[in-house]
This record gives C-alpha cells, sequence and structure tokens, in this order.
C-alpha cells in the first residue's frame, strides 16, 4: 500500500487524460472532464456557485475554481446574486452548443467504466464508494495518528 495517493492520482490523471482526449478527438480541445458534471446541471438553469457546490459534491472553493476556468472558457457567465456574496452562473450559448457531446460523452463514460469494472477483480466503483464510506467512518488522519502511537 506504498505510495497509495501516488498511484490514486495516476489512475485519476489516466482517467481524465482519456477522457478530456474524446473531446479533442470531436474536435474540442480544453474541456475537462471535471466540466461536465457543471455544464449538465446548468443545463436546468442559472444557479449559484455555492448550490453547485453543494450538488456536486465539492468545495465552494473547488467550484469557484471550476466556474472560473469555464468562465475562461467562455462556456458560462458569472453575475452577482441578489445577495453582494452569492455568484450566480449561467451557461453561455459556446456551453449550450457543448451540451449534446457532453451528454454522450457522459453515457459514454459509463459504460466504459463499466467495462473497466468488469475487467477488475474488485469493481472500481464499489470499492471508492467503500473507501469514501470507510473514511467518513474513520479519517486517515485518525489512522495515521494511531499507527504512529507506541
Amino acid at each position: 500500500m506504498e505510495l497509495l495517493g501516488t498511484r490514486m492520482r495516476h489512475l485519476l490523471d489516466m482517467l481524465e487524460r482519456d477522457v478530456a482526449a474524446v473531446y479533442t478527438d470531436f474536435g474540442v480541445a480544453g474541456i475537462k472532464p471535471r466540466f461536465a458534471p457543471y455544464l449538465r446541471i446548468l443545463e436546468a438553469g442559472p444557479m449559484s456557485i455555492r448550490d453547485l457546490a453543494t450538488t456536486i459534491g465539492v468545495t465552494h472553493s473547488a467550484a469557484s475554481q471550476t466556474v472560473a476556468e469555464l468562465r475562461r472558457r467562455e462556456l458560462v457567465t458569472v453575475a452577482a446574486g441578489a445577495d453582494a456574496r452569492t455568484r450566480v452562473v449561467t451557461l453561455t450559448e459556446s456551453g449550450e452548443r457543448l451540451l449534446p457531446l457532453v451528454h454522450t460523452e457522459w453515457s459514454a463514460t459509463v459504460a466504459a467504466a463499466a467495462t473497466l469494472d468488469a475487467d477488475l477483480e474488485y469493481p472500481l466503483g464499489r470499492l471508492v464508494e467503500e473507501a469514501i464510506a470507510a473514511l467518513e467512518r474513520r479519517p486517515m488522519r485518525e489512522r495515521i495518528r494511531q499507527s504512529m502511537s507506541p
């Protein structure tokens, strides 16, 4: 289990690189896999960054960073909400035009993930969910501290 974080980052890099390559294959460069949930959710209408973060299951900071990238690529706009602290995100026409490919990629990625799970002794999706649940019950910090105790 040595280098667990390094191996997990490598696995995630491999998966993300290949999903991003699908967009490039279709002539759309610079699209990152993490953009898809935002675009899919925003299809239903504008949403605050905080609500996006909650819906997707990421931190507000992570959502803000991804929204900033989407904005730089002109896929969304960001405007002040009713409360000066609230920022509301809306799809642009470019973002809307990308949705058919996003939906196709999403469905194909779900199907491809199932084939990956079938190739493994233990389905990766299930293993990840079990790992998250185990760490929610007993965080890694606690496990490390316990291992450091004499």
